[in-house]
């Protein structure tokens, strides 16, 4: 594969013809690149990606993955698989070529998810995201086998029965709770319904006292030692939530115990494992029953049911990207009004005394 030195700039460049999945003749001719290691890779996965060819990396075969997708999905959905591709998939997978993708990586790959506190459905929906990705390359590009089916799937189709705290049972917890990070922490999570991720992004600056509100518009993860922080979940996890006063009280408390704090700085500078080794010890000084992280967010909702909050309201505070989510995960909460509906109907339907009758006085 030719490249050349440009000499007046001190970088490389390719300069090389191909044919398009049309039979077109085409010219490719691109600058700038440091070494001549990059240049000779660009030329490569180019190619390879222009032949269909396995050689090419994962991350080009989604390229050509969501370009054929694009037209055939609603932008939401396009939305929704593109943040998942890119915090829970590309990471581990973008720079591998697909024909070196072994069950093994896959496997590898599940375990770094299966020990984080996502919920069974969420990690068989992030895994048939991946077997569809590469289902895509061996249907079209002549993969030989789909390494996903020999490493076998993970999580669960169908939800567990759903695990939350009443309030009486948070309260027991939370006095248990020492430190207080965790403490401040947990009240959040409880009294907002915001997501770990959401929650560990929080910068003081998130915070609006005067207004009793806070902002949640990105979300943290730790992915290969490194901090990153993405946007949330969905387009709707935007949104700000009002605050309970004493929560706003404990927050104010709180930032002053920060060390050395810097406008945008964390505002909770721990991992998800902080949070879980803090509720296993809240929860066996208390004697609750341990839940999962995750489902303190359950429980708020929880909570927000029992007070007769309207379900579109827990939509937009719980920010699902639409009230049909809501219902499907809470809609089993609301008690069943069938039999006061009918009572009331009949109260209607009895007829009513003609006027000047009534009881004698």
């Amino acid at each position: 594969m030719p490249v050349y030195k440009d000499k007046d700039r001190g970088t490389w460049y390719v300069l090389f013809y191909y044919t398009d999945w049309t039979g077109t003749r085409r010219r490719k001719h691109k600058r700038g690149f440091e070494r001549k290691k990059d240049a000779q890779d660009f030329e490569r996965e180019f190619l390879a990606k222009q032949q269909l060819s396995c050689d090419m990396t994962f991350a080009s075969l989604v390229d050509v993955y969501k370009e054929d997708m694009e037209a055939r999905l609603k932008a939401t959905t396009r939305q929704n698989k593109d943040w998942v591709m890119e915090t829970h998939i590309m990471p581990f997978f973008r720079d591998l070529p697909i024909n070196k993708i072994t069950p093994s990586h896959v496997r590898k790959w599940q375990a770094g998810l299966l020990a984080q506190d996502y919920s069974p459905t969420y990690l068989k929906s992030l895994n048939n995201q991946l077997v569809a990705v590469l289902n895509y390359a061996v249907k079209y590009f002549h993969l030989p086998a789909n390494p996903c089916h020999a490493a076998g799937s993970m999580g669960s189709k169908n939800a567990d029965t759903m695990k939350f705290w009443t309030l009486d049972q948070f309260s027991e917890f939370i006095a248990c709770v020492e430190r207080r990070p965790a403490r401040v922490g947990f009240e959040l999570l409880y009294w907002t319904g915001m997501r770990i991720g959401e929650l560990l992004a929080l910068t003081a600056e998130d915070f609006n006292f005067s207004k009793g509100t806070v902002s949640i518009t990105k979300s943290y993860q730790r992915i290969e030692g490194e901090d990153v922080v993405t946007e949330p979940k969905t387009k709707k996890s935007k949104r700000t939530v009002p605050l309970p006063a004493k929560v706003a009280d404990s927050v104010k408390e709180y930032l002053p115990c920060l060390y050395d704090y810097r406008p945008g700085d964390r505002l909770f500078p721990f991992t998800k494992s902080y949070y879980h080794h803090e509720m296993d010890k809240g929860c066996a000084a208390s004697g609750v029953e341990r839940i999962r992280i995750h489902d303190l967010r359950h429980s708020h909702a929880a909570l927000l049911v029992d007070m007769g909050v309207p379900i579109l309201l827990i939509s937009e505070r719980l920010g699902h990207e639409d009230v049909e989510t809501t219902l499907r995960t809470y809609g089993h909460l609301y008690p069943n009004k069938h039999d006061d509906t009918v009572q009331r109907l009949d109260e209607l339907m009895e007829p009513k005394p003609p006027e000047g009758e009534g009881s004698e006085e």
